[in-house]
């Protein structure tokens, strides 16, 4: 078959999966599928290895990233149901002040908080970012709308444990360690530019509080009025504590899948005040496993006792087990199951979405469309990266969502990266840089953002839209002089 037809074949697919989404609305996983078959079965592969290419991409991807981020969002979900994430804003205020806020904000989120479900870390930390806008004063609404923008979507797919930067991992053969040295290297500048340019264009007069804020309606204004301290209450406690021992309430929010992002809540849990360090202590430390093993590696220091628990299965393992046993201290055993019971819940579309697209990835590789490309870019590093910028940016335009995007253009150039040199998380960043671009009205996180912060639709497009595009477009630029450097 000429190289010219697979080329088309392939375009078809990815066009094919984006309309079947966008037009008629099917599930995402099931469109995937569809153009995977239909692209084995276009470019002659045959019925046998069609099937074969599908199925073995979703098994092997699962093997490589499975349990990754099975066990993160299990994290994610008892250290929500634990209240940590109110108590850490609440931290940031006091040692930052009102003024810092914005960047410490969106930099502990896109760093430190990726295990959350980012819908979940939404609706939790939205009540706080209303409070803190208030004590910022003037265009505080979008200095820090923009920045929970920035920092949630640029963690999704440059910090691990975010399931986009898991994700794109497990399709390119990326080390998780080195993903997660290489993702915390570009998302801190990353961050830190994007928020200083939006909050220089509020600043200026870009922002106009009368047509881009509203007031935000909802059961918990009074932590608008009060200050976020005023989540502290003393209720009798259901963790086995003494009573009148000081406790939280800490409400578990449904995820949001309407404009209005109307929140449920399920009975309150009640926690001792726990230190806040012992509570993220599991997964500061899993991660610091990680990244231990990726520097030994590195350096050529081998142990296999290090490399046993510094392995990102055996290490967010670790994580997740002693997070529960601090969680079932905190607020007792039948919270912690709750939570966990939650976190599988959350975490089953994203295993799923995750595989099929990997079974995109290695259909596209089965049609040898990777020797054609090799062919188009073994003369510059910068090329390849900014084509699957490129990709990953229309993609999210059409689809609305990061993660489809992000693995669908990595899955068009993994089979190229051994042809033309480029080191694979370059690839995994561009990646994911691009599918951060232009975050608008097909995203639910879009609609959450919009509705949670108190702006309007014309708000929204400013801070989410164009704050995360800012986003998109300097880290591509931070990118580009690494493909020289590695």
């Amino acid at each position: 078959m000429s190289d010219i037809w697979i080329i088309v074949n392939t375009a078809v697919a990815i066009l094919a999966v984006v309309v079947m989404i966008v037009r008629f609305k099917f599930n995402p996983v099931v469109s995937l599928v569809i153009g995977s078959a239909y692209l084995g079965l276009a470019t002659r592969l045959g019925v046998e290895k069609t099937i074969d290419s599908i199925t073995t991409g979703f098994g092997d991807i699962m093997a490589r990233v499975g349990l990754l981020i099975a066990f993160g969002v299990l994290m994610g979900a008892i250290l929500q149901q634990t209240g940590a994430i109110q108590r850490l804003v609440e931290t940031l205020l006091r040692v930052f002040g009102a003024k810092r806020m914005p960047y410490a904000m969106s930099l502990t989120i896109a760093t430190l908080l990726q295990s959350i479900f980012l819908d979940v870390l939404l609706v939790i930390s939205a009540p706080l970012a209303r409070t803190m806008a208030k004590k910022i004063g003037k265009n505080g609404t979008g200095r820090m709308a923009a920045a929970m923008a920035i920092g949630l979507e640029c963690g999704i797919v440059f910090t691990v444990p975010g399931v986009g930067a898991l994700a794109l991992a497990g399709v390119l053969g990326v080390p998780l360690g080195k993903m997660l040295l290489f993702g915390v290297l570009l998302v801190i500048p990353t961050v830190t530019i994007a928020v200083a340019i939006m909050s220089y264009l509020f600043n200026h007069g870009w922002w106009n509080e009368e047509r881009d804020a509203q007031e935000f309606i909802g059961d918990d204004e009074h932590l608008d009025e009060l200050g976020a301290d005023a989540t502290i209450t003393t209720v009798p406690s259901t963790a086995g504590s003494a009573a009148g021992v000081e406790t939280m309430t800490t409400p578990t929010a449904t995820q949001a899948k309407t404009p209005t992002a109307t929140r449920t809540q399920t009975p309150t849990a009640t926690r001792t005040r726990t230190p806040l360090i012992v509570l993220f202590a599991p997964l500061l430390a899993s991660l610091l496993l990680i990244a231990t093993g990726a520097i030994l590696d590195a350096v050529d220091i081998h142990n296999p006792i290090v490399a046993f628990v510094s392995s990102p299965v055996i290490a967010l393992l670790i994580g997740l087990v002693g997070t529960s046993f601090v969680g079932r201290y905190a607020i007792g055993a039948q919270a912690i199951q709750h939570a966990i019971v939650t976190g599988f819940k959350e975490s089953g579309q994203i295993l799923i979405l995750t595989g099929v697209g990997g079974s995109l990835a290695t259909t596209i590789k089965a049609t040898g469309l990777g020797d054609i490309l090799g062919e188009y870019f073994t003369a510059t590093t910068a090329a390849p990266l900014l084509m699957v910028w490129g990709i990953a940016a229309v993609l999210h335009i059409a689809v609305g969502s990061v993660t489809i995007s992000a693995i669908t253009s990595a899955g068009i150039l993994a089979p190229v990266v051994p042809i033309i040199g480029i080191d694979p998380v370059l690839i995994a960043l561009a990646a994911g840089a691009g599918s951060l671009f232009a975050v608008h009205v097909t995203s639910n996180t879009f609609w959450l953002l919009q509705s949670l912060l108190g702006q309007t639709t014309r708000g929204a497009l400013k801070t989410v839209t164009v704050g995360v595009s800012v986003a998109s477009v300097v880290a591509i630029l931070l990118i580009l002089p690494l493909s020289i450097l590695f």
